[in-house]
Parts: C-alpha cells; structure tokens; sequence
C-alpha cells in the first residue's frame, strides 16, 4: 500500500473519551491504537505547571499506556516550558527541565520564553532536558559560536518501520520583543538573531517551505510542524494559519504561543489542501494526541483528564518541591535598610511615595532600559525589612505574576496616567490613624518627578467600568520632569515619545483604568515575571545588597 495515497483521509477525533473508556474497560478492543499506529503526544505552554491539572506524573502515565499499544510513540513540546512559575525562576529553569527528561520527550522547539534565563543558561537546559531541540528559523549573524545554536537542528525525520515522518521546528518571530531584547543584542547594542520576521511574513513562510521541501526531497512521508506561533490576530502575519495559508507540504501543525486550546481544526493550505491544527493551551489541561494510522489517516485530539499517574514520577515532584522550599528560604541579597509600604502603621503605597515603590520602579526601569517607569502600587504588596533577603522575600513584595512590558509612549500620554493615578490623593495621607485617600492605581515612578496638587479638584472623566476617557484643562499634577541620559531633570514634553516600562496589567490590560498605553507600540511584550525583575535588579545592579540611597523615598512625588 501506498501510504501516501491515504494521508490525506483526514479525521479528527476527540481522544479523551476512548482513553477514560478504555480505562474502565468500556471500549472496543479494536478502538485501541493499533501495534502499527503512529502516536505523536504533545504539549505547549506548560509555563512550570509541574503537577497541575494531568501534569508531568500524568504525562508520563499516559505515555506508558500509549506504548503498551505501540511501539511508535513520540513525545513533542511546542515551547514555554521551563519559564512562568516560582520553581523555574528559582532554578533557572532547570527543575523543569529535568522533569522534560524523566517525561521522556524526544523533541521540542524553543518559546519566546524559553530565551528568559539568557543564552548560555539556555545551552545548559537544553542539555538537561535531554529533548532535541528543532528550529529552522533561527540564526546568528554575530561573530563567534553560540553553543545552543550548535544543538538546534531545523529539522528530523524519524522512521517507524517504512513510514517516515519529518518533525520541524519553527519559534515565532515574537521571541525578542516577548522575551529580553539585550538578550538577542552584542555588546554593542546591535540585534544578533534572526527569526525571519519581517512586516509581512514572507520571510518565515519562504523559511519554512524550504525545510518542507528539504524534507520532502529526503523521502518524508509526512511532515508535521512543531510550532510556537499562536492564532491570535495580535500575533499576525505569523500565526499558524497564516503560515499554513502560505505554504504546502505540511500535513499537521502542532501549535503553542496562545491559551487557545484547539483539538482539531482544518485549515486550506496554499494550494488548497486540507492540514491540521491543534494546541494544547495552557498548563496540563490537556495532552496532545495525534495518530497516523496505518491506512494513511490522521486524527489529533485533546485528553482532557487522565485519572492514572506515574509514582516514579509523582514521587521526584514532590522532592522537587521540597527542594523549592529550601531555596525560598535562602538568602539571596541583604538589605541595609527597611523598604516599606507603609508609615506608623499607614499604607503609604497608594497614595504616597515610597522607598519600596522607588526600588521597584527603579527596578523596572534598569532591567528594561526604558527612560521611565510606572509601577502601580496596588502591585506592591508586602515590606523588605532589613537584614536577610530571601527569595520568598522578593516573591512577596511582587506576587502576582504579571510581566514586564516596555511601550513607546508620548508626553500627553504619560501626563494622562499620572492625573488619573492621582485622582483621589488628599492632602495628608490619613485621618485619625486611617489612610485615606488610596488608589490601588497609584504610581510610583522611575525617571520622572512631579507635584501633585490637592487643591485641585480632579477633573479626570472615566467610563462606567473606571477606565480613563478624558481631563479637563484644570490638573493636579504639575512640574513634570523626566531625567535625561545625563542624570538631569527636564520638563517632560507632551508631545515627544518616550519608552515606558510597566507590567502587562498596565499596559496591555489598562488595569485601575489606566488605558492610555494599550495599543502603543511595544518594545517589550511580556518578558521576564514581575519578581524576576526585583531579582535581577538586587543581583546585577546592585551586587546583591541594598544600600541608604533607599533609607527614604527619593523626592520623586511631592503632595501638596
């Protein structure tokens, strides 16, 4: 038989109810994957998510069973593994790598996040994990060798018996804006890595089709894209379907870089052929599964749940975790002074400057290179005292997880966020022993000072939901200046662009209303977590220990 007759009988099926059922011995025996079946599991997006939902000890349960069928079973990750969570900050990404390893998977294609630990960590995890890592798409155009590069190959054609199947690996174009742009730079501040972006897409999609072709001409029966791309529109021209749409040869695309969870849907290629899609979403809410079976068809299918779970496996999580304990409790820097949030007992954080809003702004703003930053101090959520600095310390003080982002912004916009973060401040900050006057939404800044004058009615305008919609000509916040390459303050100017770093609560999601940045060009677009910037921050800019230039705040905010 000609297999490749058949492949294109295209079928999709959804995979958890013929898992549960024949767990509990309900189905067919002839449902079962055939000892001829080729399996293709994946995941995408995992983000450290060890033991959530079916997690790595159900991963490597349900891999073992699908082996007891066939011996064709492979393992694939479409990236965002080992960055996004406490246990892969704490370790660089190396506990979950190492869980990669014991999960068996046999490749894997780098996310934008997977660059988070910077390159030559990224060579060490690779190492790890044990995965062979594929990427058509990248390259170095610096001097020197890059030792991750020299692992990454564009792509790999394994043989189950006399079929063949080609594997590829495509990253997003994404990968420097959502990751750490100095990561992708040389010394000299100019870019060194090519993703074959470009406005229009037509680099990437003329990338991968030589690798289509490349495959094809070495005998592939079927090529399937390992992909980190995503479907979403803020994601264009690089999407998935995009890709798909501007290509052929490819018979399945398996997807990560968005939430979406998709368990089987068909997209024409450029020559009008039916190909697959699917993504797993995010976390170990589901398990990929893919089957080409032997009269040529191909099914792919999400198990949304699986009851079993491997003890080897469950048993070096919960070591692993005991292992983060320990690490949370250790020093990672020494404070010389107490960085605070509050006054005698007053929160001062949402109303007020503090010493701790300044290191956090501070911190924003050095590890992002941005002329200012704004960090709401509803973010801020507990004190630095002086002495120790654990790592649990510096998760406390940023526990939400957000993501840093650096947008370009103008003068007004800037001069928006400030009278609309200041909208509520009184005059003293409490009456009687209670603080009034808070604003979750209130701003500590980097790079900039200002005066707030109270007596001034706030003449912000908002829209049912709270999200800014305008200002009167009568403002509060007045004397604004942002501090020049120099060390000296200028007055900012309404109509000049200037590069501002916040969170993707702030400037993608518009959170306490503050709307002005979403839609603004982003520099930067979610790279490393909020208590990743504290860390690198306390170790890289400040050696490790912080010193009485933050015994106060900084002057930055005068109320009046």
């Amino acid at each position: 038989m000609d297999i490749r007759t058949n492949k294109k009988k295209l079928s999709c099926l959804l995979v958890v109810m013929l898992a549960v059922l024949l767990l509990l011995g309900g189905c067919n025996a002839n449902d079962r994957a055939k000892g001829d079946d080729i399996v293709i599991l994946y995941t995408s997006d995992v983000h450290c998510a060890i033991d959530d939902d079916i997690g790595y000890a159900g991963l490597a349960a349900y891999r073992k069973w699908c082996e007891q069928n066939t011996p064709y079973v492979t393992l694939v990750d479409c990236g965002d593994a080992i960055h996004g969570d406490v246990i892969g900050t704490v370790s660089k990404g190396e506990y979950p790598a190492e869980l990669m390893k014991r999960a068996r998977y046999d490749f894997a294609v780098l996310g934008d996040q997977e660059f988070g630990y910077g390159m030559e960590q990224l060579d060490r995890l690779i190492e790890i994990s044990g995965a062979q890592y594929l990427g058509c798409n990248i390259s170095y155009t610096g001097e020197g060798d890059v030792a991750f590069l020299s692992r990454l190959l564009p792509y790999k054609i394994v043989s189950y018996g006399n079929v063949k199947v080609a594997f590829i690996g495509v990253s997003t174009p994404e990968s420097i804006a959502k990751s750490v742009p100095t990561y992708f730079r040389d010394e000299s501040g100019n870019y060194v890595y090519d993703f074959f972006g470009g406005a229009s897409g037509e680099k990437l999609y003329g990338c991968v089709q030589e690798n289509v072709d490349a495959c094809l001409s070495d005998g592939a029966d079927y090529v399937m894209l390992l992909a980190h791309l995503a479907t979403d529109e803020s994601s264009s021209p690089f999407t998935a379907r995009e890709l798909i749409a501007n290509t052929r040869g490819i018979d399945a695309v398996l997807d990560g870089h968005s939430p979406n969870e998709i368990s089987c849907d068909v997209v024409k290629n450029a020559d009008g052929k039916n190909v697959l899609l699917s993504s797993t979403g995010t976390g170990f809410r589901n398990i990929g599964h893919l089957t080409i079976t032997a009269n040529g068809n191909i099914r792919t299918g999400l198990i949304e749940a699986y009851p079993d779970t491997d003890s080897e496996m469950s048993g070096y999580i919960e070591s692993m975790e005991e292992q983060l304990e320990a690490e949370l409790t250790k020093s990672v820097a020494v404070s010389e002074v107490t960085l605070t949030t509050s006054d005698s007992g007053i929160r001062l954080i949402r109303n007020r400057e503090t010493n701790l809003g300044d290191f956090c702004a501070d911190a924003y703003r050095a590890v992002s290179g941005a002329d200012i930053a704004l960090v709401n101090g509803g973010g801020i959520r507990a004190d630095i005292l002086m002495g120790e600095v654990t790592y649990g310390d510096v998760l406390s003080v940023h526990p939400y997880g957000n993501s840093l982002c650096m947008v370009k912004a103008t003068g007004q916009e800037i001069l928006d966020a400030l009278e609309m973060a200041s909208r509520f401040c009184l005059s003293s900050p409490n009456d009687g022993g209670n603080a009034v006057g808070e604003n979750g939404g209130f701003l500590q800044v980097s790079g900039l000072k200002y005066v707030i004058d109270t007596s001034v009615k706030s003449t912000v305008e908002t829209d049912e939901q709270g999200n800014f919609l305008s200002c009167g000509n009568a403002r509060r916040v007045k004397d604004v200046m942002v501090l020049d390459g120099n060390g000296n303050y200028t007055e900012l100017v309404p109509g000049n662009v200037y590069t501002v770093a916040s969170h993707n609560y702030l400037i993608k999601e518009g959170g306490d209303g503050l709307n002005m940045f979403m839609g603004n060009e982003l520099i930067i677009d979610e790279g490393m977590m909020d208590y990743e910037i504290l860390m690198k921050y306390l170790t890289d800019e400040l050696d490790g220990t912080v010193g009485n230039e933050y015994a106060s705040p900084k002057g930055r905010i005068e109320v009046r």
